[in-house]
């Protein structure tokens, strides 16, 4: 066993979600959001370089080699699956391991609202699934992709960078590509995945312009997009996709969002209160004519407002959510308070330190 697949074991053991390697430092485990050292002794520079070397595949090298930062996926055996992004720093070489699970969650595992099994039923339209870095994003799309694999009969796609859960076929039919390895782009992939008669395409991250014009025109065009960006909330991620676009352009993609979007999930990782891990606290936005009207005459800064007035389509914003989650005694009060996008509403749950200061 090399040192690499020894410090992912006992990461794995302690239920951590991320290894960070790092030259001149301590392995470090993040556990429930907080990182912890994994190993006293600070990892060697010449170490470090030989352990990653090591686990890099040929094409991984190259591409370090050239941009000084590649991911790939790594697997141990009957153990798990890791995305792995290895980067240059000042003391050397440095990466972050994130455990991949062996099979996708279900919606039940999740606590994921029926609203979101509503989405995945759609033949047709856009679905975003938004949220910084580490806030499981991959992790809920992956749920929506094996709901549609366990009941439909279709054909999905998916471009992922790297590929991260591995879905097995069900009653659909999967092609799974990894850009860099069986493809050189999102914009590549997708444009071609047009021409493989899909049903469903799940973009790993719609990361420019042309991609995301791709993406728009295929979801009008009779195909269920599935996709994620770095955005926080639903109205901020449906500015974002419009902003990306030329002004010239702005009015034509607010039409076509207006009828084609299916759903914007926004979601953040929330400690749970039992000690048990994490859980997704989730703002959601489903299309209605209310919400359309909204999105074609660019008034996006009322759609946090129609959110709130949506609960009966099954929206929710996130304040909400967290309340719900609040009031379900799945997370503490002070946890609501530090994830709240308006503090106001749990104020009461405040940190002692910051009550003090008031």
């Amino acid at each position: 066993m090399n040192q690499i697949d020894s410090f992912l074991k006992m990461a794995l053991e302690k239920k951590g979600s991320d290894l960070h390697i790092l030259a001149g430092d301590a392995a470090r485990v993040r556990i429930n959001g907080d990182l912890q050292v994994l190993h006293q002794d600070p990892l060697d520079q010449e170490n470090v370089k030989e352990m990653l070397m090591e686990i890099m595949h040929e094409n991984a090298r190259e591409v370090f080699a050239a941009n000084d930062g590649c991911d790939f996926a790594y697997s141990i055996h009957d153990v798990a699956r890791f995305r792995v992004n290895v980067f240059r720093h000042l003391g050397g070489l440095g990466a972050v391991f994130r455990a991949i699970p062996n099979a996708a969650l279900s919606f039940e595992e999740l606590n994921l609202p029926e609203v979101m099994a509503n989405m995945c039923l759609h033949k047709q339209g856009m679905i975003l699934v938004t949220g910084k870095t580490g806030s499981g994003k991959s992790t809920t799309l992956a749920a929506m992709i094996d709901y549609i694999n366990s009941r439909k009969g279709v054909h999905i796609i998916t471009i992922e960078d790297p590929i991260e859960f591995v879905h097995h076929r069900k009653k659909a039919l999967i092609s799974q590509r990894e850009v860099g390895v069986h493809t050189d782009s999102f914009a590549e992939a997708l444009h071609s995945a047009l021409r493989e008669d899909p049903d469903v395409v799940l973009v790993g991250e719609l990361r420019d312009l042309e991609t995301v014009s791709i993406a728009v025109t295929a979801a009008e065009t009779g195909i269920l997009v599935m996709g994620t960006l770095h955005t926080n909330g639903a109205a901020p991620t449906i500015d974002r996709l419009i902003n990306m676009f030329p002004v010239d352009r702005q009015a034509g993609i607010r039409t076509m969002l207006s009828t084609s979007l299916r759903g914007v999930v926004s979601q953040q990782l929330v400690k749970r209160k039992d000690d048990k891990g994490r859980m997704a606290a989730l703002e959601i936005l489903v299309n209605s004519s209310a919400i359309g009207n909204l999105i074609r005459q660019g008034k996006i800064d009322q759609l946090e407002n129609a959110i709130q007035s949506g609960a009966a389509l099954g929206m929710r914003s996130m304040d909400s959510s967290l309340k719900e989650l609040l009031d379900q005694r799945f997370i503490a009060g002070e946890e609501a308070y530090l994830k709240a996008f308006n503090k106001q509403t749990f104020e009461v749950y405040a940190p002692r330190e910051k009550k003090k200061a008031g």
